[in-house]
């Protein structure tokens, strides 16, 4: 398939901050139009290239995925036992040997998703009868469930990063601001740049029907808040006029979109 040029990731962006319509006095949020209003949708099983050169078809599950934290694996685990043989290629070895496994991240321990033949335990890969992709995500859709319960939950951020930190004003007082904006290469570190491909500076996958900000629309309520969310939802409305995301603009050029 072709492979287009990604775009750099330096560019201007609007961001807009506003009070948490639910603790307005202690909470706010930070939010990246331009990425929220951009057409990036996740292109896995088209278009999508793979993170690493040569395994298009893993997507971005080739080194499976770190659990936020106990809690996290805990649900995982959970939904793994409700995964059957014939919708799950590798049970065998999950069941035998466990979903999880010990590892590090930054340097700390960490516990992830176990990786088998090059890539998550949960991936079915291409061939297999119960069907291609992640047997968490299509398990969600057999119970009429969204993928964000029963996935990890880097798996149905990404590619919103999220990052809750608290904040001092000049008056003294103390803010709990959550900023979400693109998880782009650089999320990933210094080995970001070591990524064969990535799909948010791609325009490959800024072909969505709808801005991120409605597509991704219950994984926003989840990390903000219902009564942020219709705010950020309408804060958006307000401004869709603003500067394109180049990969949407480059997206638009080449009759992508």
């Amino acid at each position: 398939m072709p492979r287009y040029r990604e775009v750099s990731p330096d560019f201007a962006r609007d961001w807009v901050e506003f009070p948490d319509p639910a603790n307005p006095s202690k909470k706010a949020v930070r939010a990246d139009l331009t990425w929220l209003l951009s057409s990036w949708t996740c292109v896995y099983g088209t278009s999508c290239h793979g993170v690493i050169e040569g395994r298009a078809t893993d997507g971005c599950c080739s080194h499976g995925a770190f659990y936020s934290d106990k809690a996290d694996e805990k649900r995982t685990e959970k939904y793994a036992k409700l995964l059957k043989k014939k919708d799950w290629q590798h049970a065998p070895i999950g069941r035998a040997e466990g979903v999880s496994v010990d590892d590090e991240l930054e340097g700390e321990p960490a516990r992830k998703t176990r990786v088998v033949d090059g890539a998550c335990v949960f991936l079915n890969r291409p061939g297999f009868p119960g069907g291609e992709g992640c047997s968490l995500h299509a398990l969600a859709l057999r119970l009429g469930k969204h993928p964000l319960e029963t996935k990890p939950d880097v798996c149905w951020q990404l590619p919103v990063r999220r990052l809750v930190e608290d904040v001092q004003r000049p008056d003294e007082k103390m803010v709990e601001v959550t900023t979400i904006g693109e998880f782009d290469r650089r999320g990933w570190g210094p080995g970001g740049e070591d990524l064969h491909w990535w799909c948010t500076s791609s325009p490959e996958a800024h072909v969505g029907a709808d801005p991120v900000v409605v597509s991704y629309g219950p994984e926003l309520v989840a990390l903000i808040g219902q009564a942020a969310y219709d705010e950020l939802l309408r804060l958006c409305t307000e401004r869709s006029g603003l500067p394109l995301h180049p990969a949407t603009a480059e997206a638009q050029n080449l009759g992508l979109s």
